[in-house]
């Protein structure tokens, strides 16, 4: 089966119909929408990755720029994710029915974001492939588990943060142990698919269109694993262990950064228990960062970070700028930590840059 084609204006006109009904928490609404289109003559493979995708994507930038709730964002991806599944069980059933080939479809350790993951296996199905989704979360050793068991001729891996990278290096190496090669996709894989590559998968794709072409160039071939590895291997600077130390410490480095940080930015003696709160979640996400920036040893990943991060507080009404003690206190913490030490300067920097663009 071939990539689908659909009416842009339409599809656009469709996805914003469904973002109304989303929006508004009405799941029947949003469901008609895409069930009355597909109906209509729109593919369900269009329905899915151009009136869906776009609307689920939506609820992220809206929740970005502070104009949604957490709660009404996770109620736009809980709707969606019914729409696709009433989409899966609507139509004649020869479209349900696998003719070749099987692909395991997964999320990352510790990747709870699955929707991209649920698209692209459905559009894998709509293709007449045989799919496993095995969803969010998904530990490594159950993975290889199933693999074992199953044997499916590739394996997508889906992840959006890039904090959890390290456990989706450990799924790539243990995934071609097996013999099965990878194919990576989602936002933590970075600009292009770069940490794709370092990571060593055997292809990336930046949407479910493009990861069905790959797909069948990656069948097309017989499949020769790479020799068995530990991670040191395609990332040698792992052997000073900063990564390591780092990522053991992470809860503890954010506490001490939290007591301290009341001296640095006075504004903290006016916050609520709720803004506390915030300010330590941020804490460890910003920790966390460090940690896998140090995995990957590319301070672009911090950088990226800490650039978003900055437009989130900005929406919330919080100057980017005061990030900027938190990151002083945090390399005063490391400060046996060369690497580390160097890509909080560099957070810095892209810290002052967006403070002197107004954030």
């Amino acid at each position: 089966m071939t990539a689908s084609k659909s009416d842009p204006v339409r599809t656009q006109a469709l996805s914003a119909r469904l973002w109304d009904a989303v929006r508004e928490g009405d799941e029947y609404a949003a469901a008609d929408v895409v069930l009355s289109a597909v109906d209509a003559g729109l593919d369900a493979e269009s329905a899915l990755l151009d009136v869906i995708a776009p609307a689920q994507a939506k609820a992220g930038t809206e929740w970005a720029a502070n104009r949604i709730s957490v709660t009404q964002e996770h109620t736009a991806t809980a709707i969606n994710d019914r729409v696709i599944a009433a989409l899966a069980h609507h139509g004649p059933d020869e479209t349900r029915r696998p003719r070749r080939g099987r692909v395991t479809v997964a999320c990352v350790e510790g990747e709870w974001h699955a929707l991209p993951a649920r698209l692209l296996a459905e559009t894998l199905r709509l293709r007449g492939r045989w799919v496993d989704f095995l969803g969010a979360h998904v530990p490594v050793p159950n993975l290889i588990d199933h693999l074992h068991r199953t044997r499916p001729d590739t394996l997508a891996l889906s992840s959006s943060i890039p904090i959890r990278l390290p456990a989706a290096h450990a799924a790539i190496i243990a995934s071609q142990a097996a013999g099965v090669p990878v194919m990576a996709g989602g936002a933590a894989f970075g600009p292009g698919g770069r940490y794709a590559d370092r990571l060593g998968a055997d292809a990336w794709a930046p949407d479910a269109r493009t990861a069905a072409v790959r797909l069948e160039e990656i069948l097309a071939r017989p499949y020769v694993p790479p020799p068995a590895h530990e991670p040191l291997n395609d990332l040698p600077h792992l052997a000073d262990q900063e990564y390591t130390l780092v990522t053991r410490t992470t809860h503890r480095l954010a506490t001490a950064v939290l007591a301290a940080l009341p001296e640095r930015l006075p504004a903290m003696a006016g916050y609520n228990d709720r803004q506390r709160r915030h300010t330590a979640e941020d804490l460890v996400y910003v920790t966390e960062f460090l940690g896998a920036a140090l995995y990957l040893d590319d301070a672009g990943l911090f950088t990226r970070f800490i650039t978003w991060t900055a437009g989130i507080l900005a929406a919330r009404g919080v100057p980017a700028h005061s990030l900027a003690p938190a990151l002083d206190l945090l390399a005063e913490q490391l400060t046996d930590f060369p690497r580390a030490v160097a890509l909080l300067r560099d957070g810095h920097t892209a810290l002052q840059a967006v403070s002197a663009a107004g954030w």
